[in-house]
């Protein structure tokens, strides 16, 4: 008839659904747990405890699962199946909230005076520095990014200077700084049309 849901029985009960819920839980606490690694790394002293907190809460749920049924080997591999999908989940959403900020150090030997000029144009601080390297004269230019913008200042450089050499690291602490008021289009077509290219 419908509307009538199945009884689930011991058996299915032990050998999927316990398995599943030891999953989804390890997901969760390892998700929280790399969130929560990151905010201590970030100096979030607020934020790192609680999830601290709801981690270890749900870690010891899923073990005393596993404790429970220590004759089931899926229980095993579910627990082991989480934890890397977990890593895995954890990254992806911290890298989906791109919060704090970023350094990002760009040093190339062509003129790089269009991109120096959108990154100022876009809003963001430059600070440009004459260098020497192997090849001879270059410019060295840093910039403190949101992460949320990093995405934005690659694609300016790939359009004006394609050969440069950049790096981004996160920064920890920042005090001041000039960042955009409005975050910036996902290319830098509009400020370097009519632009030509760095030589």
């Amino acid at each position: 008839m419908l509307g009538i849901v199945p009884e689930i029985g011991p058996e299915a009960f032990s050998l999927v659904i316990i398995p599943l819920f030891i999953f989804f839980a390890r997901i969760c606490d390892v998700t929280i747990g790399t969130m929560r690694i990151i905010f201590v790394s970030r100096g979030m002293k607020m934020i790192a405890p609680v999830l601290g907190f709801f981690e270890v809460f749900i870690w010891i749920i899923a073990v005393g699962q596993i404790f429970q049924n220590l004759t089931n080997p899926l229980n095993y591999f579910a627990y082991a199946a989480g934890f890397a999908t977990g890593n895995y989940v954890g990254m992806i959403v911290e890298e989906r909230l791109a919060m704090g900020l970023a350094i990002v150090r760009i040093i190339t030997q062509r003129d790089s005076t269009n991109l120096i000029g959108y990154l100022r144009g876009a809003g963001y601080g430059v600070t440009v520095l004459d260098a020497q390297g192997k090849m001879g004269p270059g410019k060295v230019i840093i910039s403190v990014v949101k992460r949320k913008n990093i995405t934005d200042v690659e694609n300016a450089i790939h359009e004006f200077n394609p050969k440069a050499f950049y790096s981004i690291e996160d920064v920890r602490r920042a005090a001041e700084g000039t960042f955009p008021v409005v975050t910036p289009g996902p290319t830098p077509f509009h400020f370097g049309r009519g632009l030509r290219k760095g030589k």
